[in-house]
């Protein structure tokens, strides 16, 4: 059983999605940080693209983050989600139309599952600052691929 977060009032993620070969073998990097604990989770998706690997990075962070604290809790919350995709962001914050039809499922799955936090901000920022969780994606791809 994963350890609650502590009384944290705002919880900062590091999101990334990663597919080789786009699209191709795909994972997930997420950094939960609520400065007291710092937890990051590697997953692999299987096959997909890019920008759907980058949508279930934040799909997973939202899940996992209402586990931690529990139902009652997230509703107190405020998150916010950092990401180096550009377009990723600007969706979700309502300022690009998603025309992948691929995308539209994730992007209301994204909606309904931030209603449960008093708070869910989207920020897009540097690649540089976003080195962790490219590591987890990365990480997983490489074992894998048997590169470890």
């Amino acid at each position: 059983m994963p350890k609650k977060l502590l009384s944290a009032e705002k919880i900062t993620v590091y999101c990334d999605g990663g597919a080789r070969n786009n699209p191709g073998p795909a994972a997930i990097g997420v950094v939960i940080d609520d400065k007291k604990n710092k937890r990051e989770y590697g997953e692999y998706l299987g096959q997909a693209t890019n920008n759907q690997a980058e949508y279930r990075a934040i799909i997973f962070a939202l899940k996992k983050i209402k586990q931690l604290v529990g139902k009652k809790k997230s509703r107190d919350l405020k998150i916010e989600i950092k990401s180096d995709s550009e377009l990723m962001v600007n969706q979700l914050n309502g300022l690009f139309k998603i025309k992948d039809s691929d995308l539209q499922p994730l992007f209301f799955e994204i909606w309904n599952l931030k209603q449960d936090f008093a708070e869910a901000k989207f920020v897009q920022i540097p690649r540089e600052e976003n080195k962790e969780a490219d590591l987890l994606v990365n990480r997983e791809l490489d074992n894998q691929a048997g590169l470890f």
